[in-house]
């Protein structure tokens, strides 16, 4: 599975999102800055040939949906983060989000059950 760009990746949560789209329907969810017609159709058709996403066409126009499940792409891509930023150590992850304070101890007691539950 290769890697998106920032853009592809912004666009295929928006494709999973709304299941199928036309280009013009993927445009209407862009928050940020918009970009270009053609760009955004572009980028698209970039996400197509990375076999990503897929079309129905209905004359000149086609409405793409994702093939690639966004469970699959998201485990694939933390696994690749976790090895790469944690030294493969989740206990590495969940220590540097405590440390930021991006996680409570209630959430962590949480995760700790979860974590029990599965014995």
């Amino acid at each position: 599975m290769q890697k998106l760009t920032n853009k592809e990746e912004e666009i295929m949560h928006i494709l999973w999102k709304l299941k199928k789209a036309f280009v013009k329907d993927i445009m209407e969810e862009i928050t940020d800055e918009k970009p270009h017609y053609n760009t955004l159709s572009t980028i698209v058709r970039n996400l197509e040939e990375k076999g990503y996403v897929s079309y129905t066409a209905y004359g000149k126009t086609h409405q793409y949906f994702p093939i690639v499940p966004l469970v699959e792409y998201r485990k694939t891509f933390m696994n690749t983060a976790i090895d790469n930023y944690f030294n493969s150590s989740y206990k590495n992850l969940v220590s540097y989000f405590a440390e930021e304070d991006k996680i409570s101890a209630d959430e962590l007691r949480e995760i700790l059950a979860l974590i029990e539950k599965k014995k």
